[in-house]
């Protein structure tokens, strides 16, 4: 009977690492090699690229508090993770058969058209993918971590095929998104059951009236204002940073192409060593604690981006980069175990959509434009050390106003 029990549970784990697979190979594409297409294809400068990003974060402004209440109604119900997986097969024919037109009528249309797509399937709608596996984790009693070691395969994955699949032809990275789109979709319909006799511990029951009064509580709480705070001085900062960063390293080879291959394998390898640390990461954070993990975060994050901008060569720039490998499980892992274990678990959604997404994009929205103009005018190692001091600053500011989590609502430890 163990033994089936088990099986059952095991089965019931798979699909939602199969989803963050094949989403955040999506999101990898986008965010590793949209920049360079930008530039070698759109033919657009540093700052029209930024406003392209600015936009994209800007308008998912929008989605994020939306989906987040949504989600908290929803639960597990699958209509919005299915909406937003069937919008993404859409990516390969607008990229290949709408933007260069769009582009030859009007920039600032064509800027506004995909940032509201790319919005609305990747910056607005990764909170509602990710909320949804940290509920299922819950009810299926498994770390989410683990699930989202699946996403880190399919980063390394897409960055790995990403470079090859731009050289032999640019168009051909967004089909590669509208085929792991349609996988995605699949998935959802298929090989994602949810263990619904274990609803309560992910929030509880679906219910039809949504209280109001319980979400403009949460504007109410210090804690959620430091949150909000730290995701823009930190995460946000980080996604500024790599908005460009192709083009910072391929300053250090002699061509387009030598750079962008190099740029492949190095970030290939980033997020191989993402995966592998995935899985012992939930247990580190339950021996630290998650509040102390996105402390610690911070600090590494701060030093990689000034660290950048000190560097010699490009050796030192890998050795920083390859850093992000050990960031992104310690944040991922300590965000989801911190919102579980300091905030009303029937508010999960709305609580990351709003402080580990809303205002993190505030901030992209802000910074993308203004890291352009810099990166123009002020060159890349200066403005690495005025975004790494904006994260140090932030770091230390919120180690003392984040408050402690409580480690058994957290699942950091059992409860006695």
């Amino acid at each position: 009977m163990n033994n089936k029990v088990q099986s059952k549970e095991k089965k019931d784990f798979w699909g939602f690492p199969v989803a963050h697979f094949t989403y955040f190979f999506c999101w990898q594409i986008i965010f590793g090699y949209l920049t360079l297409w930008l530039e070698q294809v759109g033919h657009l400068t540093g700052v029209e690229a930024g406003m392209i990003f600015s936009l994209m974060s800007g308008l998912s402004l929008i989605f994020q508090p939306v989906f987040g209440v949504i989600s908290d109604r929803l639960i597990f119900k699958k209509a919005l993770v299915l909406t937003i997986s069937i919008a993404m097969i859409l990516v390969g024919p607008y990229f290949q058969w709408l933007f260069m037109p769009l582009m030859k009528t009007n920039h600032f249309l064509v800027s506004l058209v995909t940032g509201l797509y790319l919005s609305f399937v990747l910056s607005g709608g990764v909170s509602t993918i990710e909320q949804y596996v940290q509920r299922a984790s819950l009810a299926n009693k498994f770390e989410y971590g683990h699930s989202r070691m699946g996403g880190s395969l399919g980063g390394a994955v897409a960055s790995f095929l990403g470079g090859r699949l731009f050289l032999m032809n640019p168009n051909a990275i967004f089909w590669a998104m509208s085929v792991s789109a349609i996988i995605l979709t699949c998935t959802w319909l298929f090989s994602t059951k949810i263990h619904l006799d274990n609803a309560s511990a992910a929030g509880g029951a679906n219910d039809d009236k949504l209280d109001l009064s319980l979400i403009g509580s949460i504007f109410k709480l210090r804690n959620f204002w430091f949150l909000s705070l730290f995701y823009i001085g930190t995460s946000a900062i980080y996604d500024v940073f790599d908005q460009q960063f192709i083009i910072f390293f391929k300053q250090f080879f002699a061509s387009n192409a030598a750079g962008t291959s190099a740029y492949s394998y190095l970030t290939t390898a980033q997020i191989v060593l993402e995966f592998v640390l995935m899985f012992p990461m939930p247990y580190i954070i339950n021996k630290i604690g998650s509040r102390n993990g996105l402390i610690i975060y911070g600090i590494i994050l701060a030093a990689r981006i000034i660290g950048s901008a000190l560097s010699p060569n490009v050796f030192w720039v890998i050795v920083l980069r390859l850093l992000a490998g050990f960031e992104m499980p310690l944040v991922l892992v300590s965000i989801m175990k911190y919102i579980s274990g300091s905030f009303d678990l029937r508010l999960y959604a709305t609580v990351y959509a709003l402080a580990s997404n809303f205002a993190k994009q505030i901030s992209v929205f802000i910074f993308s434009t203004v890291a352009g103009n810099w990166y123009d005018a002020l060159g890349f190692q200066h403005t690495y050390f005025i975004l790494g001091g904006i994260v140090l600053v932030i770091t230390i500011i919120c180690a003392f106003g984040l408050k402690k989590e409580d480690p058994v609502q957290a699942g950091e430890v059992e409860q006695k």
